[in-house]
């Protein structure tokens, strides 16, 4: 039986998604809790390779378990004695065999939260990016402004990592939004796939926009360039959260 199961997780504790031996991971939790679960080995797929310190709302898995029997809508309820308090398994099917959860996804959704206030708040702590200075309307006007320059298909290499090894760097950003909830800049990213840390870098760009070091007008420039050196900081991994997959 293949199930594809929906899961949430807080990243603080994690070393990312993928199995490290020696480290705790989501993967290597999921691993566990579902061969004593179901009493048979598995293997674990994600939708996604999720950093140390990323969260996640709407992740998506298959696990690939022969002989299983536990029916795939009492999964959730069946595993959750099994799972650490940091992973949930909120939903579950069965899939087809050669479905994959990575290859076959449409579109992925990031959200990343900015804490802007000028005193910290406790229970943000680890859940998103503190930023004490205040970034006012006028200034979120312009990251809104820069974020428009951003959608659209584009070589992004100016926006991943140096020392990535990935060679095809173009990716079709279909939207971006900026919302402030109270003190909270909630910043979506949905785009056809990711580089590493693009949603980190566009996020650590767009805040520098609103302080004045770029201009919106400076976008197409940086993203033509191609030059990580070009674009703005990397925002913290504790801000993001991979929200939904689409399929």
């Amino acid at each position: 039986m293949k199930y594809f199961a929906k899961i949430k997780y807080l990243g603080t504790a994690f070393h990312g998604f993928q199995f490290q031996p020696e480290l705790r991971t989501v993967q290597g939790e999921l691993t566990r809790a579902c061969e004593e679960c179901l009493g048979v080995s598995v293997r674990v797929t994600g939708s996604s390779r999720t950093d140390a310190g990323v969260h996640a709302n709407g992740f998506c898995i298959t696990i690939d378990a022969d002989g299983a029997t536990v029916p795939p809508e009492k999964l959730p309820l069946a595993i959750a004695k099994f799972l650490p308090e940091d992973i949930s398994l909120f939903y579950a099917k069965v899939i087809d065999s050669d479905f994959h959860p990575r290859y076959d996804s449409k579109s992925k959704e990031y959200l990343y939260r900015i804490y802007n206030a000028q005193v910290a708040d406790p229970f943000e702590r680890g859940r998103s990016w503190f930023l004490p200075r205040i970034i006012d309307d006028a200034s979120l006007d312009l990251m809104r402004r820069a974020a428009e320059k951003i959608i659209g298909k584009h070589d992004f290499s100016a926006f991943m990592s140096a020392g990535s090894d990935v060679e095809d760097t173009v990716r079709t950003v279909h939207s971006i939004s900026l919302e402030r909830v109270g003190s909270v800049i909630n910043v979506r990213v949905r785009a056809d796939g990711f580089l590493y840390n693009m949603v980190r870098i566009i996020v650590g760009t767009l805040v520098e926009v609103a302080f004045n070091r770029f201009s919106p007008d400076d976008i197409p420039a940086i993203i033509e360039s191609g030059d990580r050196l070009r674009a703005g900081m990397c925002a913290p991994a504790d801000g993001l959260y991979l929200d939904s997959v689409e399929y």
